[in-house]
């Protein structure tokens, strides 16, 4: 169960003055020590220490230096972790198996960044001199971390390579296929992430604390320009910001014995992992669907013996507007339930620290159950292109009996979606399934990707990926009204490698 958790947003400006990584990871985890009742005298008895690694800080071992200047014993289990966004669950929900199992007693997590520092600094020309060492043989293999590249080479020469390019590709799908017109979706978009705005004006650890209207996040202005059709610039997430968390886990027999209030307890009802057969964003069978994040989150709720409508609280990762309405879509809810999908205001407000976010999900989730005591709740974590999964389920009243066993979990979708195998050298006729459409700076149209299938002459099925040629009118014309299902055609650019498609 979950003991003690801590958050920082940093404010300063100045960056010289502002907090280097490895004192905002000593800040989050002597605090979530603190918020157990005990102290830094908690260190002490610490057997497992995982820590998220922070971009632009690159001492020889993270977790090892965190650790040891909280004092953690050398013996304890000490691991970086990799990355993505699923990462903070997926440690919890290990864990948790670890403490079930006897084999860890005392477990703390902290993960965070200081990127808006470093940004800072590099426009000001100021040489940040954040503390380096940490024992390189410390944690020489990491926690969560996967063999497999987040793009394949294909996407690479297609240059779908981004998040603010993949992720719309699936928005854009999953509205064709609920028959949403551009109008409405886009006032759904505004609907649902207004409610993230109330939730993080109200959070003291939010980046942007303020509320706006439907109007406001999918209405394109100079201030909210288009980035990638059809996310403004208030519906995507925001990384560059200095914030960390931490939490602490024990079991409840450690807990009674250390003397750990049980007003601090939350308890972990039950977690799942899940990552797509269809690896890659431009293998996926089906745009519109999500196959490994239904196997994490039915999985959780499996394992915890408990329904959707069970759970009172979610945090559903948020980075774009689709990762929560492909959770509505895969469990079943209502996408305008009346139910909170976040605890803390969600990644393009309350901000999401590279793959930290969780860290603040889990706090901030942990804070709301022992407000109320009787409520369940669920936070999940979504990594690199809807890829990767994890969810847990969580209340600050005990589960009554033992965990469902693994094999007692519904049956994995994600097992049975082979994935689609693009054409490298596609031509000819095709239609797209997803697509999107790139702006610059001024809010104009500058690139599109398509991904689609071939039709005719042998080549029925077969999957492509292709660039929209750089063309304001034809991107515009993409623009206005509804593209998934138009055809056109498709040809291979002999200079860079690249299929072209042009719509009929």
């Amino acid at each position: 169960m979950l003991v003690g958790v801590a958050q920082y947003a940093g404010r300063e400006t100045d960056p010289e003055a502002a907090l280097d990584p490895l004192s905002m990871m000593i800040d989050v985890a002597s605090r979530a020590a603190y918020d157990t009742g005990l102290g830094q005298s908690l260190f002490a008895k610490v057997d497992a220490f995982f820590h998220i690694p922070s971009a632009y800080w690159t001492p020889a071992n993270g977790a090892a230096l965190v650790a040891e200047r909280l004092g953690i014993d050398r013996r304890a289990r000490i691991q970086n972790t990799g990355g993505g966004g699923e990462i903070g669950v997926l440690a919890a929900n290990h864990l948790a198996a670890e403490i079930i199992a006897g084999r860890t007693e005392v477990a703390v997590m902290t993960g965070g960044q200081a990127w808006k520092t470093a940004e800072r600094a590099e426009a000001a020309g100021v040489d940040l001199n954040w503390p380096t060492g940490g024992d390189p043989s410390g944690a020489d293999e990491r926690f969560g971390a996967v063999a497999q590249p987040m793009v394949s080479e294909l996407e690479e020469r297609h240059r779908l390579t981004r998040p603010i390019q993949a992720y719309p590709l699936f928005e854009n799908a999953l509205r064709a296929a609920q028959g949403m017109t551009l109008a409405e979706h886009a006032q759904r978009l505004g609907q649902m992430m207004t409610e993230f705005t109330a939730v993080a004006a109200a959070n003291p650890y939010a980046w942007f604390p303020t509320e706006r209207s439907a109007e406001e996040l999918y209405t394109p202005t100079a201030e909210n320009r288009m980035i990638g059709f059809p996310y403004t610039k208030y519906l995507n997430s925001v990384l560059n910001t200095d914030q960390a968390g931490a939490y602490v886990m024990t079991s409840t027999a450690k807990a009674r014995d250390l003397g750990i209030p049980e007003d601090r307890w939350v308890y972990w009802w039950g977690g799942h992992n899940a990552s797509e057969r269809a690896w890659f964003a431009s293998t996926r069978p089906n745009f519109a669907e999500c196959p490994s994040m239904k196997d994490s989150s039915l999985g959780a709720l499996g394992q915890a013996g408990v329904g959707v409508d069970d759970i009172a609280l979610f945090d559903f990762y948020s980075c774009f507007p689709i990762a929560v309405r492909m959770a509505c879509a895969m469990l079943g809810i209502d996408e305008l339930d009346s139910r909170p999908f976040t605890v803390t205001g969600g990644l393009p407000y309350a901000g999401g620290p590279g793959s930290a976010y969780n860290m603040n999900s889990i706090a901030a989730m942990v804070e709301r159950l022992r407000e109320d005591d009787l409520s369940i709740g669920m936070v999940t974590g979504n990594g690199f292109f809807l890829t990767k999964h994890a969810a847990a389920v969580l209340s600050a009243r005990p589960k009554q009996g033992g965990w469902n066993r693994p094999d007692a979990l519904p049956p994995s979708a994600s097992m049975n979606t082979a994935p689609a195998i693009p054409d490298e050298s596609a031509t000819g006729r095709g239609r797209i399934e997803a697509y999107t459409v790139m702006h610059d700076r001024d809010g104009q149209p500058t690139m599109g990707y398509v991904c689609g299938r071939l039709n005719g002459n042998g080549t029925e099925g077969r999957r492509f990926l292709a660039n929209i040629p750089e063309d304001r009118d034809l991107l515009r014309d993409l623009l206005a009204s509804e593209a998934v299902g138009r055809t056109g055609d498709v040809r291979q650019d002999p200079t860079t490698g690249r299929c072209v498609f042009a719509p009929a």
